[in-house]
């Protein structure tokens, strides 16, 4: 089976358990093990080609220029790892069946669940270190869906939370290692960064790629000083614990370590720091997991006793450290997932996951005692289980290492390690399944139906086979761990069996399990003096980090965000300034190459007019209306200064534009009072202007300095310029750029257009439906109004003149492709000539004349361009590509026609829409403060009420 379809299926699959849901339980159930089943099925078929030693690739040019491929690559390693995903994930589907109540929502767990496989299987499996990080945070975000399933628990809020925190921003930090990693390398390809172990050692950004790089795996894989949140994410349901714990997202770190492990490790950085880190979370994690009373929460603190275990022994840097380290993953996965559906039984029989109120249980859940027992046994390291096994190659390997040139630290701390490791395992057995039966279980003990123990009966199987006869996962380590090497070092000679033979490793077991049963015989007396002894509480840490934090931010956020625009126009303005004084004073200037144009009197008089505009706006902007009014003779002589430079289509742009907004704004100035009030003191306006004048010097040198200079690099409009005619059929350059160059950019823009003209529809209906109404029909105009609403002369003349208008647009709109003109500019014309009509005769009759509400007119708009583009498909061209031919039709000359013309006339739809909804909805709000009264209007029957005559607009 395809790798991209291994990774697809449960993605695909997710959309399944939801539609399934209403089905039944055990169909939705089912539809989720079928993909886990196909997804598994799919990746044995592989299982040939891995075992022939053959690295089998999937690729596809994603977005090559960033270096971002869908690339696939299926070795022994990511085999390995997605046999465990997909294997135990069949195992968890089936346990979750049974453990979920009737009240759960079971498509709901089963559509995260696939998500997070997904998410995982993309990670084990990329062989592009961009995408592996794209399903790495993906992991993070389905796992804080699993997490926090159980919504109505606080517990399982909070614990979730805390995962993404921590997952998210480690993430953060391992996302800027790749970056450097691959920047060493120069590709992002893993194939091709683990053949450069050389250069990548060599270089000065090895040490922050590897700092960076181990926080992302220590934080997903619960390392100290992260070690904290893995606990709290128990609070899940516990087939969520079981799948985390033992085959997932806690094992990404460690994944991810063994997979750069040919490039990163060997160097001293590498062993002082992995090695150091796996040893303080090991021994840390069995200590304190040994004094917990919460089933979960004892296993939880062994995951990450176990975890670093296995970091501490890829710390080493040796093969033989590897090799054990893939061995004991193995191991871990089957137990840990045994044992945390074992505590599920048990929560799920007796309604308490408390160990001091258990105990006695051996007898009435013997089945459930069992399993327990096969994966305590292996936890712990007894002989005869396969834990044992990879607990004296541990203690073997520690014995062989020195750090910090102390040679005993190692062993001591892995055989301290090793000692709580079995002392906690052995009071799981002896406090919850030894003793007397109790008479005060919350409920009454019981083994459950074989859907619960049947899925952890057949790890505790793996595990009994593996610690009888290890040699059956030999070829499987020893196939992974060739994938681990990737050929840095040569591969160990070593077969695993029971008796090891008498070694310092044997003492160092004995030492452990001896001192384990001692541990256990001396409990209480050890709990009294750990619940004595003054300990910082991570948690309690933690959540003081997040209180500082969020206390910062708000304090931080409160002064600069603060909802007053002049500061957020200073703060931006400061900044453009500080930047171009850093470029200007450090750059270099080329000499002067042109000379100033000559300035006439005309030129001189038009430029002391847009600056007295200006300066007027700036000191009389508090007038609402004479600041409209300065705003347009601003425009006005902006479209003055594109004709003197031959820009036609930008001078009819701006024409018709500071029209139609004029005219907008002077409706919306309706409701407002005629002067801003002063909301700043002296004090900052002096600040601000000065800002301001900075500003505006600095620009006015930077454009003075590089006019007078022949550009660096050549224009981008050359190639427009070539291009125009014989690539998009026009002579019109501007229009050719709008509809065809650059299709998409204006497509993004009239959808935009768009959307600002829904938002204006949607805050008006707020308006008319909230204690704004009240308001508006109290509201009295200030003067008295003329006598006649709709002169009789202005009525006639935008009725003779509304065909001319609607012919100019037309016309305007037709010549666009090859003259000044074009669908926008079109567009704005034919709602000039509209927006007449509704200020001669008034809104009611002439939107009564509207035959297509503007909303549509928009959504047209939108869609002939949309289709305009898909068009382009159906001729394996990108998405609007344009083309154009010429025809000849007797009598007529030849013309041109060019698709680019169907676009432009979804553009001339969506602005007269545009225009038109914004009319509409400053129109709705003025006739409801204004009501007409009907001797004086024109376009108002008498017998309907104001609220018909809204409903018929």
């Amino acid at each position: 089976m395809s790798l991209f379809l291994i990774v697809a299926l449960p993605f695909l699959g997710a959309l399944l358990p939801g539609i399934m849901n209403g089905a039944g339980r055990r169909v939705c159930a089912g539809v989720t093990f079928s993909v886990s089943l196909a997804a598994f099925v799919g990746l044995l078929s592989n299982l040939p080609g891995i075992l022939a030693g053959e690295v089998l690739v999937a690729r596809l040019d994603w977005i090559p220029l960033l270096g971002l491929n869908a690339s696939f690559m299926l070795d022994g390693l990511g085999f390995f790892f997605a046999l465990l995903i997909l294997g135990i994930g069949l195992l968890i589907i089936a346990y979750a069946r049974h453990y979920l109540s009737r009240d759960d929502n079971m498509g709901e767990f089963f559509t995260y669940l696939l998500l997070f496989q997904g998410a995982m299987l993309g990670i084990v499996l990329s062989d592009n270190i961009l995408l592996l990080l794209v399903f790495w945070e993906l992991t993070s975000l389905s796992s804080f869906l699993l997490i926090g399933y159980w919504k109505h628990l606080p517990e399982g809020r909070q614990g979730a939370r805390m995962a993404l925190t921590v997952t998210a921003t480690g993430g953060l930090a391992m996302i800027a290692g790749m970056l450097i990693l691959g920047d060493i390398v120069g590709s992002y390809d893993l194939s091709v960064i683990l053949q450069n172990r050389a250069l990548i050692q060599a270089s000065p950004l090895y040490t922050p790629a590897l700092l960076l790089i181990l926080l992302g795996c220590f934080t997903k894989s619960a390392q100290f000083p992260f070690h904290f949140w893995l606990p709290h994410a128990m609070a899940a349901p516990t087939p969520v614990s079981a799948y985390l714990h033992s085959a997932t997202m806690v094992k990404a770190g460690i994944f991810l370590m063994a997979r750069l492990w040919p490039v990163l490790s060997g160097t001293p950085e590498w062993v002082v720091i992995v090695t150091s880190v796996g040893l303080i979370t090991m021994v840390l994690g069995a200590v304190i997991s040994l004094f917990k009373h919460d089933l979960k929460a004892l296993l939880a603190f062994s995951t990450v006793s176990q975890l670093g275990l296995i970091t501490m022994l890829l710390g080493t840097g040796t093969a033989f450290g590897a090799m054990v380290a893939m061995f004991h993953i193995l191991n871990h996965a089957a137990f840990k997932a045994a044992l945390f559906m074992s505590a599920g039984i048990v929560d799920h029989a007796t309604h308490t996951r408390d160990i001091r109120r258990l105990g006695g249980l051996r007898q009435l859940m013997p089945v459930t005692f069992v399993i327990t027992t096969i994966g305590a046994f292996a936890l712990a390291g007894v002989p005869l289980f396969n834990g044992f096994i990879t607990k004296e190659k541990m203690l073997e390997e520690a014995a062989h290492t020195t750090l910090f040139s102390l040679p005993l630290l190692v062993p001591v701390l892995a055989t301290i390690g090793a000692l709580f490791s079995a002392a906690y395992s052995f009071r799981l057995i002896w406090h919850v399944f030894f003793g007397p039966v109790r008479t005060d279980y919350p409920a009454k003990p019981h083994d459950p139906n074989p859907g619960l123990w049947l899925p952890p009966a057949l790890l505790a199987v793996i595990v009994v086979a593996i610690g009888v006869a290890p040699f059956l996962a030999e070829p499987l380590i020893k196939l992974v761990t060739a994938s681990v090497l990737g050929g840095a070092v040569e591969m160990p000679e070593i077969k695993f069996k029971i008796w090891q033979g008498v070694s310092a490793a044997l003492y160092m077991s004995v030492i452990a399990l001896g001192g384990g049963i001692a541990m256990i015989a001396l409990f209480k007396p050890a709990l009294r003096l750990w619940d004595a002894a003054p300990r910082p509480e991570a948690k309690r840490i933690f959540d003081s980090i997040i209180a500082a934090t969020i206390a910062a931010s708000r304090a931080l956020i409160n002064r600069l965000h603060n909802g007053a625009f002049t500061r957020y126009a200073a703060i931006m303005a400061l900044t453009v300034v500080v930047l171009g004084y850093h470029a200007w004073t450090t750059g270099t200037m080329g000499p002067q190459t042109r000379a100033p144009q000559p300035a006439n009197g005309v030129h001189i008089a038009g430029w002391l007019m847009l600056v007295a505009a200006t300066c007027g706006l700036v000191f009389l902007h508090r007038n609402r209306l004479l600041s409209l009014i300065l705003i347009g003779i601003v425009g006005l002589m902006v479209s003055v200064a594109f004709v003197f430079f031959s820009a036609p289509d930008l001078a009819m742009t701006q024409l018709t534009v500071e029209v139609v907004t004029i005219i907008l704004l002077l409706l919306a100035l309706n409701f407002l009072p005629n002067r801003t009030p002063i909301e700043s003191s002296v004090l900052k306006r002096t600040r601000d202007g000065a800002i301001a004048i900075v500003a505006g010097l600095g620009a006015t040198a930077l454009s003075y300095y590089f006019l007078l200079r022949d550009p660096v690099a050549t224009s981008i409009s050359e190639f427009h310029i070539a291009n125009s005619y014989k690539g998009g059929g026009g002579n019109n350059i501007v229009n050719v750029i709008l509809v065809d160059f650059r299709g998409f950019d204006t497509y993004g823009e009239i959808i935009v257009l768009g959307i600002a003209a829904l938002l204006i529809f949607a805050l008006t209906e707020t308006l008319l439906a909230g204690p704004v109404r009240a308001r508006l029909l109290n509201r009295k105009p200030d003067q008295p109004r003329a006598g006649d609403m709709h002169p009789m002369m202005m009525v006639v003349m935008t009725r003779v003149i509304m065909p001319v208008v609607l012919l100019v647009g037309f016309y305007i709109f037709l010549r666009g492709h090859n003259e000044p003109g074009g669908g926008f500019i079109a567009g704005l014309v034919v709602s000039i000539a509209f927006v007449m009509q509704y200020m001669a005769s008034g809104f009611s009759w002439a939107s009564a004349r509207m035959r297509y509400p503007y909303h549509g007119i928009i959504g047209a708009g939108v869609l002939v361009a949309g289709l305009t583009g898909i068009g382009a498909w159906f001729f394996d061209l990108p998405f609007l590509t344009s083309n154009y031919t010429y025809v000849r039709i007797p009598p007529f000359e030849k013309f041109e026609l060019a698709t680019a013309s169907l676009f432009d006339l979804g553009v001339f739809l969506a602005v007269v829409g545009a225009v038109m909804l914004s009319l509409e909805s400053f129109s709705r709000l003025a006739r409801r403060a204004h009501v007409p009264d009907a001797e004086h209007a024109m376009d108002i029957d008498p017998s309907r009420d104001d609220d018909e005559e809204e409903a018929q607009a």
